[in-house]
């Protein structure tokens, strides 16, 4: 539609998640507009990332290092892991400042309709991490969906001859939702009214 550069752009733009064909015209029409200082920084700040963020050996999530802040942090009681799909999980949680444990990041969710199944995700590392003896409750904060919910039962199951205490947050966030989205309030509640999960 549009010659040379500027398509180029909106194509690469147009890959991004939640972005359409109209969403990646205005962006880089904007983005044309735009001081060109800011357009470096961007570009600046882009290239830093993929040079810069990692996945923490541990945990899976998002590190500048080979451990995360929050795997560092002394402080953090490692007898409790919280077991989230995505890095913006972690975020999400940690907003309520409600949970003091550990975190183990799936990198996604069982769902055999996309082709994703347990060895798809980082299943195997959480188990290892399990193996030691240290953890005494598991917290299943997988989205409260279809996969979401497959993936809490799946663990359930593995983890339960271990005698590791299994839970899941409770009501509060909606069925069908994303972590991502819910408020702190919500998702504060959720996590102090965690049940135990029977499999």
């Amino acid at each position: 539609m549009y010659e040379g550069v500027i398509q180029h752009l909106i194509d690469e733009l147009g890959r991004l998640p939640g972005v359409g064909p109209k969403g990646a015209q205005r962006i880089a029409f904007h983005l044309l507009a735009a001081d060109p200082e800011d357009v470096r920084r961007l570009a600046a700040a882009l290239i830093e990332m993929t040079e810069r963020v990692r996945f923490c050996k541990n945990c899976g999530n998002v590190a500048e290092a080979e451990e995360c802040r929050i795997c560092l942090d002394t402080r953090r009681d490692p007898a409790v892991i919280c077991v989230v799909e995505e890095p913006k999980d972690v975020a999400a949680v940690e907003k309520i400042r409600e949970f003091r444990g550990r975190y183990h990041v799936l990198g996604g969710a069982i769902s055999p309709i996309d082709g994703i199944g347990p060895d798809d995700l980082r299943i195997r590392e959480l188990m290892t991490r399990l193996a030691d003896g240290t953890v005494t409750e598991l917290i299943l904060a997988t989205d409260p969906n279809l996969e979401g919910e497959a993936t809490a039962t799946y663990l359930a199951r593995l983890v339960k001859p271990m005698g590791i205490r299994v839970t899941r947050p409770a009501s509060g966030l909606p069925v069908g939702g994303d972590l991502e989205y819910a408020d702190e309030v919500t998702l504060g509640r959720a996590f102090e009214g965690r049940r135990l999960l029977d499999v």
